[in-house]
């Protein structure tokens, strides 16, 4: 199978997605804000709509129009801001428009919909109640959408992300410098997924349409995060970091904001509907994969 993805705000699990895809002839079309990221994208094989969602220009406006006429998937995986969600923002009616001859739409939310459960399970099902203002906009974002495909026929898929880590995005630089820190809140645990798992769903779904779905994206294990780095620094052999207590560090507001909430994910429903299995399904398989990638 092989097709066109237009892919709007093609960041870190979007690319990801892409290297899966063109090897079987996909035709990959990407946004971007700067001319010289186009550049890149083109040295990658991909094409570029060099668009502004914030100030688009006539011409920015006019090529993303001309590229979801062309498409037969989008992936959409910005972020919204105060305004909601910047595609719909620039080009709602465009989107109407294309709805009827796009095959699959995909938009990346995150699991910090579902707000604080004390370390609770949640799943696809949980009602949503954000705790942060973040998650606020992703759930405003969401609806949004939702109405969008009710409205318009847009094969609409939702895909909430815990935290991504993989190449580029693992613990080991700041283990190996010395700047690694195990900030322990009692009770505290995160999900997460490798970035190449998250291709993966993606590309099960494109292959299993299910359009309205909603998927939860993590891996088997959440875990506290201090043990996410103390089991990082024994796969480099080196002093694991010492515990640094919640109310002590030194955080930034939007770290700090992380810690407000706490839940376990469940993933279910790619295994179940989409027939996935993960290629790393806790963080010891991930982190010892991108060690040996490192070395």
């Amino acid at each position: 199978m092989s097709g066109h993805l237009l892919s709007f705000g093609h960041g870190y699990s979007a690319r990801a997605l892409a290297q899966r895809l063109r090897p079987r002839g996909w035709h990959i079309t990407a946004t971007t804000r700067s001319a010289d990221k186009a550049a890149d994208l083109a040295a990658d094989g991909i094409a570029a709509v060099v668009i502004d969602a914030a100030a688009p220009t006539p011409e920015g406006r006019g090529a993303l129009e001309a590229a979801l006429a062309r498409a037969s998937h989008l992936l959409v995986s910005a972020g919204p801001d105060a305004g909601g969600d910047p595609l719909l923002q620039v080009s709602r009616d465009a989107v109407a428009r294309a709805a009827p001859h796009l095959d699959w739409a995909g938009y990346l939310s995150t699991t910090g919909v579902y707000g604080d459960h004390g370390g609770g399970w949640v799943d696809e099902a949980t009602p949503l109640a954000p705790t942060t203002r973040r998650g606020e906009m992703r759930v405003a974002a969401e609806a949004d959408w939702q109405r969008l495909a009710q409205d318009s026929g847009l094969p609409l898929h939702i895909f909430r992300l815990a935290g991504i880590y993989g190449p580029g995005r693992g613990p080991f630089a700041k283990v190996r410098a010395g700047t690694a820190r195990r900030i322990v809140k009692p009770g505290q645990v995160f999900s997460r997924i490798h970035v190449e798992d998250i291709a993966q769903v993606l590309d099960a779904s494109i292959a299993r349409p299910d359009p309205g779905a909603v998927y939860n994206l993590c891996d088997d294990d959440p875990a506290p995060p201090q043990d996410v780095i103390a089991h990082a620094a024994r796969l480099l052999g080196l002093p694991v970091p010492p515990e640094v207590p919640f109310d002590e560090a030194e955080m930034s507001a939007m770290a700090r904001s992380f810690y407000a909430e706490s839940k376990r994910v469940r993933n279910d429903r790619i295994k179940h509907d989409l027939g996935v299995r993960l290629a790393y399904p806790t963080y010891r398989e991930g982190l010892a994969a991108l060690r040996d990638d490192e070395e």
